[in-house]
């Protein structure tokens, strides 16, 4: 009795240790699991419930975690970590890395919340693991640097990803693709084999299906699964095609979407999007079908009840939005809504930015594209690229280094 009792609190405390509160929601596939939200905006938008600057530049989500907000901003030439209390106020502001100094420098990574512990990678490749209560650093290391990772155009955008005890992060280059370190120490526990291309700009994302549990990660050329527990690669697919993309790696940065045992890849530019199929032994995946309409660009993409909703790129300015069915690969629609932007989902109803600053509660539905309400964001500077984060009856919107915080609760 007394072993099965001590099983039963080490399970629990494992289980409690492993709520993580990260980018574009629980499983990183958009979804929020708020319930309770208002289906249909006032006239000029929510009420804005609190306003908060000098945050940093950045283009990286909130996250809100009990009743505090942790969110990562660029001042002068360091990407900082910030603890907000309730009332709007800085519980801490600390440094946490360089960032990236080449083109669009502003922050991108994500922090990632466990327990008392976050979870933060710099534009230059320094994860680090900070104290949540007084932002004290309980370890670093520059994944980059010890690894030799190679870089693509834009440096490092990738949100670590924590899986069991492990921080999975993706360097790229010669000596290693991806890389797993003990998420208390920072110690090295794996590195895969090198697949050589450079990194990409997408966020690793946990795979299961039919008894299969991989990480799916991405470097500028492959997407590979990965077993957790060793480091090996148990398939990979080569997405970049020297023949259509004259760089030696992806401009993608959308984390993998799938359904059981298909999985959808895009990336804007015009470059081709393909849903994958997964071989029932779990170690090889081929092409389902190729698609040239859904070219996401680097908003995220919402599956729901079997159609597959977000934006397409035209260029870099404009963009519409899509609706695809996720099994056949048809296009429902292609709408005009200002431009291209990001998309997440709560409560039966999809919330999207454009890159123009409006942001709509739109209609999940095949037949059309359907915005219910909208309103403009008007604070802040800089490119509308932030993904929203929904958590606490709340919307929460960053442009540049202004946060807002909108009170959708029915």
């Amino acid at each position: 009795m007394k072993i099965a009792l001590t099983l039963l609190i080490t399970a629990f405390a494992f289980s409690i240790s492993a709520q993580v509160t990260q980018w574009r929601g629980p499983n990183r596939d958009g979804h929020y699991p708020e319930t309770g939200l208002l289906k249909e905006w006032p006239e000029d938008g929510p009420e804005l419930v609190m306003q908060v600057e000098k945050i940093g530049k950045g283009y990286s989500s909130a996250i809100p975690e009990g009743d505090m907000i942790y969110i990562t901003g660029m001042i002068d030439t360091l990407d900082y970590l910030t603890a907000i209390n309730p009332d709007g106020s800085f519980k801490w502001q600390v440094p946490y890395g360089r960032s990236w100094n080449k083109s669009f420098p502003d922050t991108r990574s994500t922090p990632v919340v466990e327990d008392s512990r976050i979870y933060v990678q710099s534009g230059t490749g320094q994860v680090s693991c900070i104290n949540k209560e007084n932002g004290e650093t309980i370890w670093e290391v520059n994944v980059d640097e010890y690894f030799h990772g190679e870089y693509h155009i834009w440096g490092n955008s990738e949100t670590v990803l924590i899986y069991d005890d492990k921080v999975i992060v993706s360097p790229g280059g010669k000596e290693t693709s991806v890389v797993a370190l003990n998420k208390m120490t920072g110690e090295k526990v794996w590195q895969t084999k090198s697949l050589g291309g450079p990194r990409a700009y997408a966020s690793a994302t946990i795979y299961e299906w039919n008894g299969f549990r991989y990480i799916l990660a991405v470097i500028g050329t492959d997407l590979m699964a990965i077993v957790p527990e060793t480091g090996e690669i148990a398939w990979s697919y080569r997405y970049w095609n020297s023949d259509k993309w004259d760089q030696n790696g992806l401009i993608w940065t959308n984390t993998p979407v799938f359904k059981d045992n298909t999985i959808f890849l895009t990336m804007g530019y015009d470059y081709p999007a393909v849903m994958l199929e997964m071989d029932s032994t779990g170690t090889s995946v081929s092409e389902k079908f190729v698609d040239h309409t859904f070219d996401n660009h680097h908003h995220g993409v919402i599956l729901h009840d079997g159609y597959l909703y977000g934006s397409n790129w035209f260029d870099n300015k404009r963009g519409r939005w899509i609706c695809m069915n996720w099994d056949t690969g048809e296009i429902k629609y292609v709408a005009d809504w200002d431009t291209k932007g990001a998309i997440v989902m709560a409560d039966g109803l999809l919330y999207c930015y454009n890159e123009r600053g409006n942001v709509g509660l739109v209609k999940p539905d095949p037949d059309g594209f359907e915005v219910i309400s909208q309103f403009k964001i008007t604070e802040g500077a800089g490119p509308h690229w932030a993904h929203p984060f929904i958590a606490n009856g709340k919307l929460y919107m960053r442009h540049g280094d202004v946060l807002m915080v909108y009170n959708i609760k029915a």
